[in-house]
C-alpha cells in the first residue's frame, strides 16, 4: 500500500509499505474522505519514539469497506463508514474499568497512526469493526461525516468532562475546530452564559453561529480579567480547555468558580510539568476539579454523534475552510495544517 507519514522525527514523506492483513473481527476500508490533524502535525515534528518511525499517519476517515474478516457480522464489502480516531480494542480485560479508550494501556484506543499505519493510505485496516465503525448514512454528507471521527467527538468531551448543566456559564478557551465543537457541545449541554477565548475572524464568527455569547481575545488585555468582568465578579462553573499555552490553562483554574470543573481537551506535548499557582486552585481548598481525558470512540458513540447531525442539531462541516480532491492531495493538506494559515480552521481531502 502507499501512504504518507513520517520517517523519523521532523522527517516525512509518501512511503509503500505491506498491505494490512485483514484478521477475522476486521476489515480493510479504501478511504473516501480524509482530514490532516494538529496531532498528526505533532507526530511528525514534535513527538518521536519507535512508534513513529516509518508511520503513516492519519486518524479521521470515511471509508469503503474493501474486505471483511471471517467474523464479521454487521458490515460488507461496498459500505461506506466513519472509521473514528478512537477505535479500542474491545476484547482486553482493562475495558471493564469503563475506559475504553486505554483498554491494553494508556491512550491505545487512539491506535491509527500511533501503533498501527493510519489513514492516510489507500489501504485502511479497522480493528474490531463490528465494534469500531459506524455505517454512513445516505443523506449525511461527506464533509460533515469526516469531521465526526475526531474533531466532533473531542469537542463533544469537553462540556462531558465538566459536567456542563442548563444555565451554566461555561468558558471555552482556544476556538480552532476542537474548541468550536465544545462550543457547540456545550450549548447543547445547556450552557447559558457561552465564553469563548479566540482571536482569529472566521473562527470567532463561527463560535458565536454555534452558541458563544461573549468574545474574550488576549489583544483587548489579561483574559481573566475580562471573564471575571462578564461574570460581574462571579467566575465560570466550567472551562474547557481546548487551546493556548500553560499560561491560559492556569487563567482558566483561576476563573472557575469553586467547586467547578475544568476539563482539558488541550495537548501539552512539550511540557515536562504543570505548576499552577495556588491562588488559581485556592491552595487546593477551593474543591476545584480538573480533568482531562482521550476522547471516547468506537461504534456507538459515532452512531450518536450520526444522530446529531442527521436531526440538524449540529452541522459539523461548517468547520471546513479548505478542500482537495485526489489521494495525492493528503501532503498538500498535511502542510497546511502544518502552516496554519489564517483563514485555515480544517482542511478535508476527497479522494475522487
Amino acid at each position: 500500500m502507499k501512504g504518507f507519514g513520517v520517517y523519523e522525527k521532523g522527517k516525512v514523506g509518501w512511503m509503500e509499505k505491506p498491505d494490512p492483513v485483514c484478521g477475522p473481527k476486521d476489515a480493510i476500508a479504501k478511504p473516501i474522505a480524509i482530514a490532516p490533524c494538529s496531532s498528526d502535525v505533532h507526530s511528525a515534528y514534535d513527538l518521536e519514539g519507535p512508534h513513529l518511525i516509518n508511520r503513516i499517519l492519519g486518524h479521521e476517515c470515511v471509508g469503503e469497506i474493501i474486505e471483511v474478516g471471517s467474523d464479521v457480522k454487521d458490515f460488507k464489502v461496498g459500505d461506506k463508514v466513519i472509521i473514528p480516531a478512537v477505535t479500542p480494542t474491545w476484547d482486553h480485560p482493562d475495558f471493564q474499568d469503563g475506559y475504553h479508550q486505554h483498554a491494553g494501556g494508556a491512550l491505545y484506543g487512539i491506535n491509527l497512526s500511533s501503533y498501527e499505519d493510519g489513514t492516510f493510505a489507500d489501504r485502511i485496516r479497522i480493528r474490531s469493526v463490528d465494534m469500531n465503525a459506524a455505517l454512513l448514512p445516505d443523506d449525511i454528507p461527506l464533509e460533515a461525516a469526516c469531521m465526526i471521527p475526531d474533531m466532533m467527538t473531542t469537542g463533544f468531551h469537553g462540556p462531558e468532562l465538566a459536567e456542563v448543566k442548563f444555565g451554566d456559564t461555561v468558558l471555552v478557551a482556544g476556538i480552532g475546530p476542537v474548541g468550536l465543537m465544545a462550543v457547540a457541545g456545550s450549548k447543547l449541554m445547556g450552557a447559558a452564559k457561552l465564553i469563548a477565548i479566540g482571536t482569529r475572524p472566521n473562527c470567532v464568527e463561527l463560535a458565536k453561529e454555534y452558541g458563544a455569547t461573549d468574545i474574550v481575545s488576549y489583544k483587548d488585555g489579561d483574559i481573566a480579567e475580562q471573564i471575571m468582568e462578564i461574570t460581574k465578579g462571579k467566575g465560570v462553573d466550567a472551562a474547557i480547555v481546548a487551546g493556548g499555552d500553560l499560561e491560559t490553562f492556569y487563567k482558566c483554574i483561576a476563573v472557575t468558580k469553586p467547586g467547578g470543573i475544568i476539563a482539558n481537551l488541550n495537548v501539552f506535548g512539550e511540557v515536562s510539568s504543570f505548576n499552577i499557582p495556588a491562588d488559581a486552585i485556592g491552595s487546593l481548598m477551593a474543591h476545584k476539579t480538573i480533568k482531562g481525558g482521550l476522547c471516547p470512540g468506537g461504534r456507538k458513540r459515532m452512531e450518536r454523534l450520526l444522530a446529531m447531525v442527521q436531526t440538524n442539531r449540529v452541522d459539523p462541516s461548517k468547520l471546513i475552510t479548505h478542500r482537495f480532491r485526489g489521494f495525492e492531495k493528503i501532503e498538500d493538506a498535511f502542510h497546511l495544517m502544518a502552516n496554519k494559515p489564517k483563514d485555515l480552521i480544517k482542511p478535508i481531502v476527497f479522494m475522487d
